[in-house]
């Protein structure tokens, strides 16, 4: 929906609106920033520090015309305020800021321009690009200096009051512990436009995440935290609108509270709520993909919808020397000025309304490194990571960082500050890089599986701060990894030159699709190495949706843009791919089973002399213990991986009760005869995986120590140390 044109936008027009209803219009308060419905009216507050007057527009709600301007009478500490008392929930709203027009000192007011409350609760409409969006004059010879006049209100969307009011009933937050979490990256549409169970006017929806199929789906799992991709509402741009596409993933951010308008069946807020509702009913945590280091205003050369007419002086990071341009680390044109403290409050009033109000369990922040970055640089004591961390209501969620961004410093991967969970591309790369056969990759390997503690081992950060991933929704799908060498990004329309070329891939023989057999069978035995290597691994796993069942995207590894079959995924699952889902589920139910593959404390593998033990060793195909020369050889593929469930993981120097565990990993292309090690205590080893064996799903064959296994080249295999039984002297 889009509003209507005009049939007059001269300033005759524009100034009819000008002080009508001044009389009933009192002064409000400075708090809570926003549009606050009180049960009697509406309280009205906007942070500008270098504005002159802000006017207050309101709508009709059939026409979407502007029937009243009403300028804000009070501003209290950079706060421009206004209470309407016959205002109720469902009035349409946006703002016409005044103050100065001089780019090169970092200001664009331009009173032409409606503007999108940053606090706004819900957005109506869609956005239609068109040349009056923009603060200047787009052709005029002065560029982003000259002034355009034009309203920009009939190409705009309108902010909505809401009521907040819902009845949440008795059911609580699942509250997942750290080391039990299993993310599940997935994206509200994409997940459901093509699911069988979901009725067609509710698909691509939250209201579709009402279904009980969908949920009882991924609950089946076992996964235990579903992260969704960008919800809050964002825009399409305009070079991908006139090439038929959209902007599918969500990374464009326009208003920090409230929900993106085409994901909402219904049009109140309340259809999120009921999402999250059955989610925690079901015992899922909800995790959002948000963006809070750039919108989607662009450069100099964007347009004028929100932050930019408001006060783009303080929003915005200018450069220091020019502050007509923006300093750009997110490579999106803008970076949001995290130092200033409104801006500040902005973000984290956000997080705590989504934490509070929304319910929502956690957030996984897009470019991070943007949201630490002080003048100076990155400083993982700067304002915002500091904020959160002594925050009560935030330090209690789930917060994950993508920690980087393409700015000076950017990859700061193992430097945020406790408390914060890290995405850990390292074990993404490292883990194609071996699965794929390449050279000199055993060490980085050996150092992933124990939860990269090179990277993340201090100041008392756990394993768990390594958020693990093979595949996220930026780049290839599982399938896609074992199947594709080169990226296949035509149908974005840019010459498949967008996306990454390096992606470690191998297609194992053939480019794409097959029906060779023997081909296939390998492609689902790489994507079970890559399963079992993410799920027995220390650290937290993410699973992208679609991979446990083999979901392709034709090779396309940037669908950003794909609000297409591309981008949605195929719920018409062929038998292969079952077995692959069961072949998942068992993965999950075993990390579950064994506390050993997600210890609260880092491996060490230092000899014990209190308890005669080392909590990790590394073998040889000989049963012997690997030495430096077997480290050193980089055509070394194999090992086995000891995991010894007599230590403690507390570090309390006592015996722990669990299991000891065997890994062996095989990248090599043929098969090894591995030598099973004894081990005290020990009876014999039972056979829980061989990703060479899908259809062991329940527990093995029996093997006794120094047994020779014929290890399948390029397979992942997983025993289970049966101990010995203490047997009771028979009486006399």
């Amino acid at each position: 929906m889009s509003a209507n044109k005009p049939s007059d936008s001269s300033e005759k027009t524009q100034n009819a609106f000008v002080n009508r209803t001044t009389s009933r219009i009192r002064e409000g308060l400075p708090y809570p920033l926003g549009a606050t419905w009180d049960g009697s009216g509406v309280n009205f507050a906007l942070f500008s520090a270098h504005a002159t007057k802000v006017e207050l527009c309101l709508f009709d709600q059939d026409t979407l015309e502007e029937i009243e301007r009403i300028e804000l009478p009070e501003y209290t500490n950079e706060i421009w305020h206004g209470y309407l008392p016959d205002a109720r929930p469902g009035t349409l709203y946006g703002y016409r800021v005044h103050g100065p027009y001089e780019p090169e000192a970092g200001h664009r007011f331009n009173h032409n321009k409606l503007l999108i409350d940053p606090y706004a609760k819900q957005i109506v409409g869609e956005l239609e690009w068109n040349d009056a969006l923009f603060g200047y004059t787009i052709g005029h010879p002065d560029g982003d200096l000259s002034f355009d006049e034009r309203d920009s209100a009939p190409y705009m969307p309108r902010c909505r009051v809401i009521d907040p009011a819902f009845t949440w009933g008795t059911t609580e937050k699942p509250k997942v512990p750290w080391d039990r979490t299993v993310f599940y990256e997935t994206h509200v549409r994409g997940f459901t436009m093509q699911h069988p169970s979901v009725p067609e006017n509710t698909r691509g929806t939250f209201s579709a995440f009402h279904e009980s199929d969908v949920v009882d789906y991924i609950r089946s799992l076992g996964v235990t935290s579903v992260e969704l991709m960008p919800i809050h509402y964002f825009l399409d741009d305009n070079h991908l609108l006139e090439k038929g596409l959209r902007n599918f993933w969500g990374y464009n951010t326009l208003a920090f509270f409230a929900p993106h308008a085409r994901y909402m069946a219904s049009q109140s807020i309340g259809e999120f709520k009921i999402m999250v509702a059955r989610m925690h009913k079901a015992g899922l945590e909800v995790i959002l993909d948000v963006v809070y280091n750039h919108t989607a205003e662009g450069n100099e050369m964007g347009p004028t919808l929100s932050l930019k007419g408001i006060d783009n002086a303080s929003y915005y990071r200018l450069m220091p020397d020019n502050p007509r341009y923006y300093i750009n680390d997110t490579g999106t044109g803008n970076t949001l000025n995290m130092s200033h403290p409104c801006v500040l409050q902005m973000v984290t009033d956000s997080l705590r309304y989504w934490a509070t109000e929304m319910r929502v369990d956690g957030f996984r922040f897009d470019l991070a490194t943007i949201l630490g970055r002080e003048p100076h640089g990155f400083d993982e004591g700067g304002g915002f990571l500091d904020a959160c961390r002594q925050d009560p209501v935030l330090n209690q969620l789930k917060l994950v960082a993508e920690p980087w961004d393409c700015g000076p410093g950017g990859y700061q991967v193992g430097n945020f500050p406790p408390g914060w969970m890290e995405w850990n591309d390292k074990f993404r790369d490292t883990a194609r890089s071996f699965w794929k056969g390449d050279d000199d990759k055993l060490g980085d390997f050996a150092k992933i599986v124990l939860g990269s503690g090179d990277q993340f081992n201090q100041r008392g950060r756990k394993p768990a701060s390594s958020v693990n991933f093979v595949t996220a929704h930026d780049g290839f799908t599982l399938n896609d990894v074992v199947s594709y060498n080169d990226k296949h990004n035509e149908a974005n329309g840019e010459g498949n030159n967008d996306g990454h070329s390096n992606n470690l891939s191998w297609n194992c023989g053939v480019e794409g699709e097959t029906d060779d057999p023997e081909i296939i069978d390998l492609r689902y035995r790489q994507m079970r190495n890559f399963l079992a290597t993410l799920f027995f691994s220390q650290g937290t796993p993410m699973l992208l949706a679609g991979d446990e069942f083999a979901r392709t995207q034709g090779g396309n590894n940037n669908a950003y843009c794909q609000d297409s079959e591309i981008g949605w995924i195929n719920w018409d699952i062929k038998e292969r791919s079952a077995e692959l889902q069961d072949f998942t589920r068992r993965l999950i139910e075993l990390r579950m089973k064994y506390p050993l593959l997600r210890r609260s404390r880092f491996f060490t593998g230092v000899y014990n002399e209190a308890l005669d033990i080392k909590d990790v060793t590394w073998l040889m195909p000989s049963g012997e213990e690997m030495g430096m020369e077997q480290w050193q050889d980089g055509s070394n593929r194999c090992m086995g991986i000891l995991l010894d469930g007599r230590a403690q993981p507390t570090g309390i120097r006592r015996a722990g009760s669990d299991t000891s565990l065997l890994m062996i990993v095989n990248a090599h292309y043929d098969m090894v005869d591995f030598t099973l090690p004894q081990v005290p205590q020990g009876e014999h080893w039972v056979l829980q995986v061989d990703t060479n064996q899908p259809d062991l799903l329940e527990t093995g064959d029996t093997f006794a120590f120094g047994d020779v296994y014929q290890v399948t080249g390029r397979s992942f295999l997983l025993f289970e140390l049966t101990k010995q039984t203490k047997r009771r002297k028979r009486q006399a």
